[in-house]
C-alpha cells in the first residue's frame, strides 16, 4: 500500500495531467481544423482524470485523519492528565507537548494546540511559530529571576505602541508646575513612540529533562526563560555602558542624563535627591538601591544601636525602598514614568547544540524601555573627596 506521501506525489501528477488536457482541449476547440472526434476523446480523458484525482484526494484526506487519530490516542496514553478535569495539568501537558513538538520536529497534538489557543504560523517568510499568547503573557507576568522594577514601572505588551509623558492637560499650558519638565517636553515633545528592540533567550534542555515528566520539563524551561527576559530587563536599565541603540533605556546613560545630585555621603545624597523632586514627583517616589548601600547607611546612623538595624527601610529613607545590585548609584523618582513595552507576539524556535548535546528551546521578543519624563528622577551621587 502506498503511503500518504506516495500518494501526494500521484496526486500531484494527476493534477498536472489534467491541467495539460484542459490546455489542449482548449487549443484545439478554437482551431477548426480540430476533428471533433478527437476533441470527444479529450473530453472524456479530462472527466476520467478529474474523477481519479478526486478519488485519489479523498482517499489521502481519509489515511490523514486516520493518521490524527493514532497521534490523539498516543498523545493521550502519554498525557493521562488530559482525561482529567484538573486545568492546570492539562495545561501544562499541552505547554510540554509544544516544547517537545519544537524541538522534536513533530506536529503537536490537535488537544494541546487547542487548549494553548490558536497558534499562529507564517509561511511568507519560512513559517516562524508564534509563541500562544497566554503562555507570552505569563512569562512576562510572573517572572523566576526577579527584576526588581517590575511592580513599579508601567508595563505593556502593545505592538507600535504610542503614549503621552502626562496622562492629562489642562487648557491652561503653563499648568505644569516643574520648570524642568516644561523644558524637557519643549524639546522632546510630549508623545513618546516605543521602537522594537530584537533579542534571544534560549533554554538549554538535556535529553533526560527533555523524556522526564511533564512538569519538570514545562516548570524548567520556563523558569529558564522566565529569567533570561528578567536579566535582559534589569540589564539594559541599569547599565552604566550601554549597547549601541540602547541608551536610551538606562537610567544612568548619558543619552538620558538623568539629573546628578551629590552630598558627602549616600544617606545625604539621597534625602537631597527627595528634597531636589518636584512635589508631583515626590509623592510616590520610590528609591532603587543595593542592599550593600542600606546596610552602610544603616551602619553609619545606628553608629552602636541596634535599635534601626529592626526598621522599616521606610522609616529610615523617607519612602519605599526597592533593593537591587545592578543600582551602582541610588535612584530616586516616580517610577510611574518608566516605562517597559513587550511588542507583539513571541516567536519560539529550537536548535540543537551537538558539541553539548543539549537541546535549546529559543525564544525571540521584541521590547523597549523608556523613561517618559527624566525629569522625574534623580540619581544620588557621592561628591568626590578633596
Amino acid at each position: 500500500m502506498p503511503t500518504i506521501y506516495q500518494m501526494k506525489q500521484q496526486l500531484a501528477d494527476l493534477g498536472a495531467e489534467l491541467k495539460a488536457i484542459t490546455e489542449e482541449i482548449r487549443s484545439k476547440a478554437g482551431d477548426p481544423g480540430a476533428k471533433l472526434e478527437e476533441l470527444r476523446d479529450l473530453k472524456q480523458k479530462q472527466v476520467d482524470t478529474e474523477e481519479r484525482f478526486k478519488l485519489l484526494k479523498e482517499e489521502i484526506e481519509k489515511q490523514e485523519k486516520e493518521e490524527r487519530a493514532k497521534l490523539e490516542l498516543q498523545f493521550k496514553q502519554n498525557h493521562p492528565v488530559l482525561g482529567t478535569d484538573n486545568n492546570e495539568q492539562r495545561m501544562i501537558a499541552a505547554k510540554a507537548d509544544l516544547i517537545r513538538s519544537a524541538i522534536l520536529g513533530r506536529q503537536m497534538s490537535e488537544e494541546a494546540r487547542n487548549l494553548l489557543g490558536a497558534i499562529k504560523q507564517t509561511t511568507s517568510t519560512g513559517g516562524e511559530k508564534f509563541l500562544p499568547t497566554n503562555m507570552a503573557n505569563e512569562l512576562i507576568s510572573e517572572p523566576f529571576t526577579r527584576n526588581p522594577l517590575r511592580g513599579v514601572i508601567r508595563m505593556t505588551n502593545v505592538k507600535g505602541l504610542e503614549v503621552p509623558k502626562i496622562a492629562f492637560t489642562l487648557d491652561d499650558d503653563a499648568f505644569i508646575g516643574d520648570e524642568e519638565t516644561a523644558k524637557e517636553i519643549a524639546l522632546t515633545g510630549d508623545k513618546v513612540s516605543f521602537g522594537r528592540f530584537k533579542f534571544k533567550v534560549k533554554a538549554r534542555i538535556s535529553d533526560t529533562v527533555l523524556h522526564g515528566s511533564d512538569l519538570n520539563l514545562v516548570n524548567y524551561v520556563e523558569n529558564a526563560l522566565r529569567s533570561g527576559l528578567a536579566a535582559k530587563e534589569k540589564k539594559v536599565s541599569f547599565a552604566t555602558t550601554p549597547a549601541t541603540g540602547e541608551e536610551h533605556m538606562s537610567f544612568y546613560s548619558t543619552q538620558n542624563a538623568v539629573k546628578q545630585v551629590t552630598a558627602a555621603d549616600k544617606y545625604k545624597a539621597i534625602k537631597a535627591s527627595l528634597a531636589d523632586l518636584h512635589e508631583d514627583f515626590r509623592e510616590n517616589a520610590k528609591i532603587v538601591m543595593t542592599f550593600a548601600d542600606y546596610m552602610d547607611i544603616i551602619e553609619t546612623l545606628a553608629n552602636g544601636n541596634t535599635t534601626l538595624y529592626n526598621a522599616q527601610p521606610e522609616q529610615v529613607l523617607g519612602k519605599p525602598v526597592i533593593f537591587c545590585d545592578s543600582a551602582v548609584d541610588p535612584i530616586i523618582g516616580d517610577f510611574n514614568y518608566a516605562h517597559l513595552n513587550y511588542d507583539g507576539d513571541m516567536v519560539y524556535d529550537s536548535d540543537k547544540d551537538v558539541n553539548k548535546g543539549e537541546y535549546l528551546f529559543v525564544l525571540t521578543s521584541w521590547f523597549d524601555m523608556q523613561l517618559l519624563l527624566k525629569s522625574a528622577f534623580r540619581i544620588a551621587k557621592v561628591a568626590p573627596q578633596a
